[in-house]
């Protein structure tokens, strides 16, 4: 990733006025560099015509692709394909088009960070966050516009659904097929019912007319130093991920040897 690219979405943020919208899962798209800067952080590759509107970002290793498809005719303007390994199956998750870009990328983060250690249902999350649980599996936002459900028609999955608090009709979605590891659903989730508020810039694309918007306390230089900061902790991890990964291992042997051989 280049100066010139942050330096363009410093000037991009810089002459907007800053408003806190919330809740987030009605905040609308945003701006998509907050997914695509992390990855690019992290060693993504644009593998796509730079002239298209479309981008596809592919990971160091090419078993990791993201297309963002705007205007897309379909119902996903974002999908993720992950392929399989002698050790791991691919799997597939798919975001639609009001989906705000930090709620995806605090799953593209966590994609790109090590998996945590300890383990826990995606429903534990929603519960944690005071969503209510149903005995079929799902939980629903306090205000019942966002829904998280297992489904079962073919292969179990992960969708969660936003509706529109007037009409009902499904305003955004993110789906994540049966394979998809549960930490990274977890990250998703987590961002998106983080009581905090997202900032958008005036006349920005909500999601619902029902979204709040205030001016907020923030600056536009802080927000770009936000992003900044951001894009260097995940190149800092990624680092010191690969040099954890580059270290020989030693054989439990090996030191006796060396303590045998200096006695003798």
């Amino acid at each position: 990733m280049s100066g010139q690219q942050l330096e363009e979405f410093a000037r991009r943020h810089a002459w907007r006025i800053p408003f806190d919208t919330s809740p987030r899962h009605l905040a609308g798209p945003g701006d998509a560099r907050h997914v695509t800067h992390g990855l690019a952080a992290a060693g993504w590759k644009r593998t796509s015509d730079p002239l298209s509107p479309e981008i596809v970002l592919s990971s160091p290793d090419h078993r990791y692709r993201l297309d963002f498809v705007p205007e897309s005719g379909t119902f996903a303007w974002w999908r993720l394909w992950v392929g399989s390994t002698d050790t791991e199956p691919g799997w597939t998750a798919t975001f639609g088009e009001l989906v705000p870009a930090e709620v995806l990328a605090g799953f593209t983060d966590a994609l790109v960070a090590p998996a945590p250690t300890e383990h826990s249902s995606p429903l534990d999350v929603a519960d944690a966050a005071g969503w209510l649980l149903d005995a079929r599996g799902a939980a629903s936002s306090p205000d019942a516009v966002c829904r998280l459900k297992r489904r079962s028609d073919s292969l179990p999955s992960w969708q969660v659904e936003i509706h529109d608090p007037d009409r009902g009709r499904r305003l955004w979605h993110a789906s994540f097929d049966d394979r998809t590891p549960d930490h990274l659903v977890n990250a998703f989730l987590t961002t998106l019912v983080d009581p905090a508020p997202l900032q958008r810039g005036m006349g920005d694309r909500t999601a619902h007319h029902s979204a709040v918007q205030t001016p907020s306390p923030l600056r536009p230089e802080q927000i770009v130093e936000a992003h900044t900061d951001r894009l260097n902790s995940i190149r800092a991890k990624v680092r010191a991920a690969r040099r954890q990964n580059s270290k020989p291992s030693t054989s439990p042997a090996a030191p006796a040897a060396a303590r045998l051989a200096a006695r003798r």
